[in-house]
């Protein structure tokens, strides 16, 4: 079964996100569980946290299907001993945030190296930084979203993700989302059939399936390889329908949370019913 949402806001209290949701027919949200460009913030009330929940329940959303994002701040491959140690610290807590809602999915971009550093002592420095964090906290998947290779970011390459994975000690919370558009961006090129079955038979055999935790469906302003990461809305970009429509009908995407980011979110319900009715189409 697919499980279609948006990342909705969470203005005014994380309580507020499924309600959000549910007002646009999703059946799978994602959020920040606090301001995406602060370092840190006021921690969750006892009235935040029993809210959430409370409505989560009301409008049958599942832990597995949500999926909360960390701040845009964070960057865990930064060699800077400040800004790491900062870095590190937000996303701890972060995943605490999450643990105190009941979730089981952190999606984190992986970091970027600023030219200080290697690309391959910036994916230890990464790894090394979320075996930290999940030795201080339980129950919570780190879940390493693509990139589309922008600057100097890392975690464009499927072999960039595997080295990630092969570095962290406990490898039953560790997981990935791939975003479309970064997917395509990166220079995987999924708009046609035969590019679409190449690129998940490599992901398949580089990464594996079985780390999969979440989907980005984006289309994208910019063309394949461009590494620039730019979202568009659905049939509005240089996607095409097809691989949307293959997505919805590949079973490999069952079950796990399948997120808009799409730009305007106006749109979102349409786009939302548009996906369910390719399913079998």
């Amino acid at each position: 079964m697919k499980y279609i949402g948006a990342h909705v806001s969470a203005s005014g209290g994380v309580e507020n996100a499924p309600v959000n949701a549910a007002n646009i027919g999703a059946k799978a949200f994602a959020l920040f569980t606090k301001n995406q460009r602060q370092w840190f913030t006021s921690p969750l009330t006892e009235a935040n946290i029993s809210q959430f929940k409370a409505n989560c329940s009301k409008h049958n959303y599942s832990p597995d299907h949500i999926l909360p994002h960390d701040s845009y701040l964070i960057n865990l491959g930064n060699p800077g001993k400040e800004m790491l140690d900062k870095s590190r610290k937000s996303f701890l807590d972060e995943m605490k945030r999450c643990e105190f809602l009941g979730l089981k999915l952190l999606n984190f971009h992986p970091g970027a190296h600023l030219n200080l550093h290697s690309v391959e002592d910036c994916l230890k420095l990464i790894a090394e930084s979320i075996n930290i964090t999940l030795g201080k906290t339980t129950g919570v998947t780190a879940v390493i979203e693509n990139t589309a290779g922008q600057g100097s970011a890392v975690g464009q390459r499927f072999e960039h993700l595997k080295a990630l994975i092969d570095l962290v000690e406990d490898k039953t919370r560790i997981g990935v989302c791939l975003d479309t558009c970064h997917t395509l961006a990166a220079g995987y090129d999924i708009k046609t059939e035969k590019g679409y079955e190449s690129t998940f038979n490599e992901f398949e055999q580089v990464v594996g399936f079985k780390y999969l935790r979440a989907l980005h469906l984006n289309d994208s302003k910019k063309d394949l390889g461009s590494h620039v990461d730019r979202h568009e809305s659905l049939k509005k970009g240089v996607m095409g329908e097809d691989v949307f429509r293959r997505i919805m009908n590949d079973k490999r995407f069952d079950n796990i949370p399948l997120i808009l980011e799409t730009p305007d979110e106006s749109l979102w319900a349409e786009e939302i019913k548009w996906l369910y009715k390719l399913v079998n189409s």
